[in-house]
């Protein structure tokens, strides 16, 4: 995977900041002029994958999440977000649809399905007590010239 640009944030995790991690990582991707739908399944990704780290990694407190975003030469967009929370102990079960750690919260447990439909590939990974990382890719196709 050749890297032909990168950029690296670091956020605390609030929820004021999830739209902020949307629209800059979906801005770094720009670059390789993607259609409407390639940018909003991006934005979506995103806040499904901060979010999940605002509301599960770090419940109750606040912390750091940190998100790397790529371009590599063969024109993958790929993200990487990583906590330092609370981490997963099972993570083949969170990532089956509907469940959620945070009932009480009213969330439907759609987060890494959501990531799944919208991206190419999602892995995470993750160790209890010690945070997880998601990383994420798609494929940003070229436009044809219509000319």
């Amino acid at each position: 995977m050749e890297i032909v640009n990168e950029v690296n944030l670091t956020i605390w995790s609030k929820s004021s900041n999830e739209s902020y991690a949307r629209v800059a990582v979906s801005s770094f991707f720009t670059q390789l002029d993607p259609t409407v739908d390639e940018i909003t399944d991006i934005k979506t990704a995103v806040s499904e994958a901060v979010t999940n780290c605002i509301v599960h990694a770090y419940r109750n407190t606040v912390g750091k999440i940190y998100i790397t975003a790529r371009i590599t030469a063969d024109r993958y967009a790929y993200i990487k977000i990583r906590d330092k929370g609370c981490g997963i102990s099972d993570v083949k079960q969170a990532m089956e649809p509907m469940f959620t750690t945070a009932p009480d919260e009213e969330r439907a447990g759609l987060g890494f399905a959501v990531m799944q439909t919208f991206m190419d590939k999602v892995k995470v990974t993750s160790a209890p007590g010690k945070g997880t990382t998601i990383v994420m890719t798609k494929k940003i196709r070229p436009r044809r010239n219509n000319g």
